[in-house]
């Protein structure tokens, strides 16, 4: 993994900045109800799909790191997001650091959600000295909850939580927490 200044590669993929050009194929990704099925709302408009994008930027120009675009680095092709975000909502286990990723259908299967989350979870250890990272999901989205045990992170069932988002009758709203220790923090959950 090479760390650039708002970028990360690895083999297949580049985790970068977002374009211009990236967002109507985000739009698209956002319009598939495969993709958003375990998000609430469900699928996006334009508008709003737009208004994410601008809002990542933003964060990764302020901070250097974020949800960063991810393109397939032999063909530049955009395929989804990957990155770190800060948890806006209070529970027990905020303020935390949370990783994440969203990728169109077409490209999943194919290893680069996990690809690309161990190159963001590098980044939260080397360069922001993160001493735990975590994440979140749906009880029901054992696709995404593959991924963060395929990069090592563990179930912590103490920290299940009611999203906040979703209304209380949503068949989502049960959400599950997965944690790693960074920087070599030995902890139960896991380390990097």
């Amino acid at each position: 993994m090479v760390g650039l200044k708002n970028s990360i590669t690895t083999a297949r993929l580049i985790l970068r900045q977002w374009r211009q050009s990236d967002l109507e194929p985000f739009a698209a990704l956002n319009a598939d109800p495969r993709v958003r099925e375990y998000f609430f709302p469900g699928v996006l408009g334009q508008h709003e799909s737009d208004q994410e994008v601008v809002e990542l930027s933003h964060h990764i120009d302020k901070y250097g790191w974020g949800f960063w675009a991810v393109s397939l680095s032999q063909t530049d092709e955009f395929i989804g997001c990957i990155g770190l975000d800060e948890i806006y909502f209070k529970r027990p286990f905020s303020p935390a650091i949370d990783i994440g990723w969203r990728l169109a259908y077409n490209h999943w299967g194919k290893g680069y959600a996990t690809e690309g989350a161990m190159a963001a979870l590098r980044f939260g250890c080397d360069v922001l000295d993160l001493q735990e990272i975590v994440a979140y999901t749906a009880v029901q989205n054992m696709r995404s909850r593959h991924v963060m045990e395929k990069i090592g992170m563990r179930h912590d069932p103490h920290g299940d939580f009611d999203h906040p988002d979703f209304p209380n009758d949503h068949k989502h709203k049960r959400h599950v927490l997965y944690r790693i220790g960074a920087g070599g923090a030995n902890t139960e959950e896991g380390k990097i």
